[in-house]
């Protein structure tokens, strides 16, 4: 069994100024994906910065995003539906409009620090239809347990996913949601339903090494990168995502299950041919 590894380069919390190695522009998202590529990934997960280097969800800057990175690589390019926390519901909508291979699907409100990061089931119902009739891929993401039930009832209520296929990623460690320990992993792992073909996991900050050994070791899957963790060691800011990406490739190596290839991703996740 191989590992799907995906990159998140960017997010939506960092601010350029604090961390100038954070890529922002599209050229440097671009030279982040063929880096990250090569050190393993197979999908980027993108959230766009606009010429002041803050996060916006303009259909423009993110459809530009997508066919750059399509050209330069073959990774999978994934869309955040998330945007940041203070991003109207309307506009994470839109999202789609820019024609990703995949996006990310939040299963549910959760407290994200100081705010509240809002998903109401009404809303979640609406993008998973959407994503369905736009044939992209959803990812599910997970930062509570009880986000768990709430995919359920997405997938009883609107049945599979576009592509068949029902990928989730735990996102552990955000302040005041799920921790990212692997009891807390393992507790949602043990909770998925049977319709779940495969899940990975995110640590935030410094639970970003257990949560990928533990997912690793589990026969899940690995999101790594700078939206999630900056700091690679101890007084060791991370200077490019790949150097994340690359280890994440090393410790599933030595696993014995070596990063997918993009080709094998695409196949892995039911996505569309664009």
């Amino acid at each position: 069994m191989s590992t799907l590894i995906t990159v998140a380069p960017t997010g939506a919390e960092h601010a350029k100024a604090d961390v100038p190695q954070l890529p922002t522009t599209l050229e440097e998202l671009v030279e982040t994906a063929r880096s990250c590529e090569a050190a393993g990934a197979a999908m980027i997960h993108l959230h766009i910065r606009d010429a002041e280097h803050r996060p916006t969800l303009d259909v423009g800057l993110l459809t530009a995003a997508v066919d750059a990175v399509r050209e330069a690589t073959d990774l999978i390019v994934q869309l955040s539906t998330g945007g940041s926390v203070h991003d109207p519901l309307e506009n994470r909508l839109k999202v789609l409009d820019a024609a990703p291979d995949s996006c990310s699907l939040t299963c549910g409100t959760t407290n994200f620090g100081d705010d509240v990061f809002m998903n109401p089931h009404g809303f979640m119902s609406e993008l998973y239809v959407l994503a369905q009739e736009r044939e992209v891929v959803p990812e599910f993401e997970l930062f509570e347990l009880g986000h768990v039930a709430a995919l359920s009832r997405l997938i009883n209520a609107h049945g599979l996913p576009y592509g068949g296929t029902v990928h989730v990623d735990f996102v552990t460690g955000v302040p005041g949601a799920m921790p990212g320990t692997p009891a807390a992993l393992m507790a949602g792992v043990a909770m998925l339903p049977p319709e779940v073909t495969s899940w990975s996991a995110t640590g935030i900050g410094r639970t970003h090494l257990p949560i990928l050994a533990t997912a690793l070791a589990a026969g899940g899957h690995a999101r790594v990168g700078m939206e999630d963790n900056i700091v690679y060691a101890k007084g060791q800011l991370v200077q490019d995502n790949s150097e994340l990406v690359a280890r994440a490739a090393r410790l599933a190596t030595e696993l014995q299950r070596p990063p997918m290839t993009t080709t094998e991703a695409r196949a892995f996740l039911g996505i569309k041919a664009r």
